[in-house]
């Protein structure tokens, strides 16, 4: 690194500082609890970045914030595509990260030592359709693009498909295509519809490629019920109970953050290398509702998704299950005491 690229990160950073610190006090967040806390039993924390990663922005805005919290070593495990979070957090390569929703119900099925402890956003989702689809209930015998058959998109089109009365196994077609493809294929009329995240969203939004059929943000049930979590290894919950309240607090703050500061926040994932465009990262922050983990019940958001998943046999657990065994609410409501805004 030469010395101009040095100055102004350290320019940055100052600036990022004044920022937090301003912001901060305007919502309400203060630091005296956090000198009465006892230390964090680990001063390292490792959380994961993929590709994009633009809807889990919180996670690396609370970068600052995990520092302040005792964090002297904040780790970015990189991961290729994909989901590739859930597997670091399953093998304890990550200690706490974002996750969506219906994704951590089945790891949590499938046996996967993690835990989900907070709700983190809302719909950043949108389903895009040709002409030939109007409605999630036209998607009978039609093609669908999905990145992979397990995880990600396809958890929540099967749950939408199943929730109208379709049957996810019998009455789609699914495809896999990485989102890029599905992307010009969808222009082409070669597929039917396709799920789209930040920043790909943007992108299908910027080229007019279809139209949407679902918008995660604003269209119920589905804008009633967290997309993505955060959630924890299961191992180092247990044995780092300060250290995980003090991580969960960073992140929510950070979350405060995006939905107060979207400007700065795009500008500071620009920075990090976590996006290359701001003005897609501006537009996903601006409009995913960070600030509702206040408000909306986590527990309402995994019973939904389970009972979605069970029904359609995508998980053998029950709803119940999957509560009492893969959720742990404790930190969440100390932390509404604490972050009170």
């Amino acid at each position: 690194m030469d010395r101009r690229q040095a100055e102004g990160w350290s320019r940055r950073e100052f600036l990022g500082g004044l920022i937090l610190a301003g912001t901060a006090g305007f919502l309400g967040l203060k630091p005296e609890p956090i000198a009465a806390e006892p230390p964090p039993e680990t001063t390292t924390l490792r959380l994961v970045q993929t590709p994009g990663d633009l809807c889990m922005a919180p996670q690396f805005v609370a970068e600052q914030f995990l520092r302040d919290e005792g964090f002297t070593e904040v780790q970015y495990v990189k991961k290729d595509g994909g989901r590739g979070f859930e597997g670091a957090l399953a093998s304890g390569e990550a200690n706490i990260n974002m996750c969506f929703a219906p994704d951590a119900v089945i790891r949590l099925d499938a046996g996967d030592p993690i835990v989900i402890l907070v709700g983190g956003h809302l719909g950043c989702f949108e389903l895009f359709g040709t002409d030939r689809v109007r409605a999630v209930r036209e998607l009978k015998g039609k093609t669908v693009a999905v990145p992979e058959l397990r995880s990600g998109p396809i958890t929540f089109i099967a749950s939408m498909v199943a929730y109208v009365g379709l049957d996810p196994h019998e009455d789609i077609n699914w495809v896999t295509h990485p989102p890029a493809e599905s992307m010009q294929l969808l222009a082409e009329g070669k597929i039917d519809a396709f799920m789209a995240y930040p920043p790909e969203l943007q992108e299908f939004r910027a080229k007019h490629i279809g139209h949407v059929m679902v918008n995660g943000t604003l269209d119920r049930p589905w804008s009633q019920y967290f997309c993505c979590m955060v959630v924890g290894n299961r191992e180092f919950v247990r044995q780092h109970p300060v250290a995980t309240q003090r991580a969960l607090r960073a992140i929510l703050k950070a979350a405060d953050i995006c939905g107060h500061e979207p400007d700065w926040a795009a500008r500071l994932l620009v920075d990090k290398g976590v996006t290359t465009s701001y003005d897609h990262a501006f537009q996903a922050l601006k409009e995913i509702p960070y600030g509702k983990w206040r408000e909306y019940d986590p527990e309402d958001t995994v019973r939904f998704y389970a009972l979605r998943l069970h029904e359609i046999g995508m998980i053998k657990s029950s709803p119940q299950k999957i509560i009492a065994e893969g959720t742990d609410w404790r930190f969440l409501n100390e932390l509404k005491q604490d972050l009170k805004g």
